[in-house]
């Protein structure tokens, strides 16, 4: 059997460089690293591999956009969530992006091996306790009304309303009791799912909607 071609994407070096070699150590087939999202897409369509192992947080861009992009360009590829943020919203977003599961860095070796080879065979593959989360929130969506509009998670509707009324993303991080990143990427996902481009769009809709009271 041919060996399971890999590429690892993660903004930190040490961290990115460790695991591609433990894979490699371990018979995968590691053909790339990437250290941000631009360069993971653009490798990906390059050299291809079977699993992408995708981290969330790359610096100026989220790994959620680049997991949409090579989940829609590279048919062949799937990709599998790295991630230190067990946030339920961060998994769901990564999901509905297109990732096939969604594993956490505290995983062990022989987690993180198993975990590449199930996703490469097809499989789903989650950290024990998120499966039940993906799976009950599909179940949710497919109860809706296919006419329901956009529905944003409780976190990014409690970020939406901070927004309106004009907090920074730190000052809405350190109210919600989050990172600067995660509250980004609340921010991210909430334009996407309404269709809006920047901020100042965000807080008239959150207005408009009573969402500032």
């Amino acid at each position: 059997m041919s060996k399971i071609s890999v590429m690892v994407v993660d903004d930190h070096p040490m961290w990115r460089d460790g695991v591609a070699r433990d894979l490699a150590e371990r018979g995968f087939d590691v053909r790339a690293t990437a250290g941000d999202a631009a360069s993971a897409v653009r490798i990906a369509k390059a050299v291809r591999p079977d699993v992408v192992l995708m981290d969330l947080n790359l610096g100026s861009a989220s790994g959620v956009e680049a997991t949409a992009q090579i989940t829609a360009q590279l048919a062949g590829t799937t990709v599998l969530v790295l991630s230190a943020s067990g946030e339920h919203a961060d998994v769901l977003e990564a999901v509905k992006a297109g990732a096939s599961g969604y594993l956490i860095k505290s995983a062990s070796a022989e987690e993180l091996v198993e975990a590449v080879t199930r996703t490469a065979a097809g499989d789903a593959v989650f950290t024990a306790g998120l499966a039940g989360l993906v799976l009950g929130e599909y179940r949710r969506m497919a109860a809706e009304p296919e006419d329901a509009g956009p529905r944003l998670t409780e976190r990014e509707t409690d970020v939406l309303r901070l927004v309106a009324k004009g907090l920074t993303a730190r000052q809405i991080a350190d109210r919600l009791v989050l990172s600067h990143r995660t509250v980004e990427n609340h921010v991210q996902s909430t334009l996407r799912k309404l269709q809006l481009h920047n901020r100042v769009e965000l807080a008239r809709y959150a207005i408009e909607h009573g969402l500032d009271s």
